[in-house]
């Protein structure tokens, strides 16, 4: 089986011969029953595939749907002219990237529907292209745009060029509602749906249909579409890791399934992970590997939000928030839904909130390496590397080796560039131990008090207690008066009570002891 790994254009997956999960009978609907859309969806999450196979339709290439939903539902084809605009394979961080980006797409289209150039300013050479191929054609037009927010997300934390990009992209997108009677379709997607930063001031009547239920398997993998289409695959996947077919199909699941677009929907897998997985017939964390988004690491080093929440418990969130970015400094949640870090759990229809939790594994692990990117001096890339080392640690009942790693860690001169020392110091070893969690037993609540760090393997238990310009014997008292280790008197496992200190003026750990 040929896997579209990296192929986001509709023909040339079907020339190619590669798999293709049916969705165009929700396309069909699509048009069939409306005219303007918008759809968010996480990156690597199929939007621009999708939007390629809206084009081939709208081009009237019924060849290329052959044996797909869509050859019976369609009895027409008509072909009518498509402008594409992707606003992807770019970073916007100069005021003339948007501009250069715009003038190439409006140049192409120029040359395609020979039309003289009349006008400087964007928008309305826009204006003047769609009326211009609606007079020559006789047809009217379908315009799609996808990643059409990049620009703005590129740049949150740039106040200025973003509220440039904002204004440029409002007028440019407005034209769609003035050239209404020469335009047959609009769809636009990106990651975000900005709220108060919104580029569609001029543009009111998009029908946003990113939680709407019908179309919650619009980009994606079914369960229905796993067992329907890859089958085979799976069942090769398994051999390959020695695993029965119940115990891969699991797998699977943990590590990239639970994706919700709206309450009560069916889980979504990830199609760029499970793709990779069966090609390479290796588990990994493909959709990680891919690079982590810039404007989100910038949104979390800038954040006020307790990041330490996210692991804990579901958060909540009210349903008139979900939808739109507003105040994402204060609070990153809508954002960290709708790029994919987080996902519904569940949805109180009384008061209108969703409960929002990591979708599976692969997110999981993915987030807190980019955390511990964010607030400790470890490259994104070598998170496994730190984790590996304190978990041989630990199974071997070495802390003075753990605690030794750990504070190399934080001595290196590049930690010196961080933040809020205190902050960064709490985050950081949250997220070290949030890490470990997949190997080892972690807890940090007791019946008598919160426990900083909880560890517990095989043959060993391990309490830890932090102090910020503190002291360790301040720390170890603490432990036995709480009586963090009473639960473990008659536990035949090792016990080792940990006092850390932490300098915030050194930005290091200043001293630690174990008993």
């Amino acid at each position: 089986m040929l896997y579209p790994i990296g192929i986001q254009n509709f023909e040339d997956l079907r020339n190619g011969g590669y798999v293709y999960v049916d969705k165009t009978d929700r396309i069909h609907e699509l048009v069939s029953t409306g005219k303007y859309y918008f759809l968010s969806r996480p990156r690597r999450f199929g939007k621009s595939l999708l939007v390629s196979t809206m084009e081939a339709y709208f081009q009237g290439k019924r060849e290329l749907f052959k044996g797909l939903a869509i050859e019976n539902l369609e009895k027409d084809w008509t072909e009518y002219p498509v402008l594409h605009l992707d606003l992807s394979g770019a970073s916007y961080t100069s005021g003339n990237v948007l501009d250069t980006k715009l003038d190439n797409a409006l140049d192409t289209w120029e040359q395609q529907f020979d039309i003289q150039k009349r006008y400087s300013v964007a928008s309305v050479r826009f204006e003047d292209i769609i009326n211009t191929v609606y007079k020559k054609t006789g047809q009217k037009v379908a315009i799609l745009i996808d990643e059409y927010d990049k620009p703005v997300i590129d740049n949150l934390d740039n106040p200025e060029l973003q509220d440039y990009y904002r204004k440029t992209l409002q007028g440019f997108y407005g034209v769609m509602k003035a050239m209404d009677r020469c335009i047959r379709f609009g769809f636009l997607t990106g990651v975000t749906k900005i709220g108060k930063l919104s580029v569609f001031s001029g543009l009111n009547n998009l029908r946003d249909i990113s939680m709407l239920p019908q179309y919650a398997d619009i980009c994606g993998i079914s369960e229905a579409d796993l067992h329907s289409c890859f089958s085979e695959s799976v069942r090769e996947l398994a051999e390959a890791n020695s695993m029965t077919v119940e115990q891969c199909y699991a797998r699977l699941a943990e590590m990239y399934d639970g994706y919700h677009f709206c309450e009560n929907s069916d889980g979504m897998y990830n199609p760029f992970s499970l793709l990779n997985t069966f090609a390479g017939k290796v588990f990994r964390e493909y959709w990680f590997e891919t690079g982590t988004p810039t404007f989100l690491v910038n949104l979390l080093k800038q954040t006020e939000y307790d990041i330490t929440r996210l692991a804990e418990n579901e958060v909540e969130i009210d349903s008139d928030m979900i939808a739109g970015v507003n105040d994402y400094i204060n609070d990153p949640i809508p954002v960290l839904y709708q790029s994919g870090y987080l996902t519904i759990k569940g949805f109180d229809r009384m008061f209108g909130i969703y409960s929002l939790g990591f979708p599976n594994m692969e997110v999981k692990k993915a987030f807190m390496k980019m955390l511990l990117s964010c607030f400790a001096p470890v490259p994104e890339k070598e998170g496994n590397v730190l984790i590996s080392k304190l978990y041989r640690a630990l199974v071997a009942g070495k802390p003075e080796d753990m605690m030794r790693i750990l504070e190399g860690l934080f001595a290196k001169a590049n930690y010196q560039i961080q933040g809020n020392a205190e902050k960064d110091f709490q985050y950081a070893m949250y997220i070290i131990f949030e890490l470990l969690g997949e190997y080892v037993q972690t807890e940090k609540q007791t019946s008598n008090g919160r426990i900083d760090i909880l560890l517990q393997t095989k043959d060993f238990v391990y309490i830890m207690e932090l102090k910020v310009d503190g002291s360790v014997d301040e720390a170890l008292k603490q432990i036995k008066e709480k009586g963090y280790d009473r639960p473990f008197a008659d536990d035949p496992r090792r016990l080792f009570r940990i006092g850390v200190c932490f300098s915030s003026q050194n930005r290091r750990i200043e001293e630690w002891k174990i008993k």
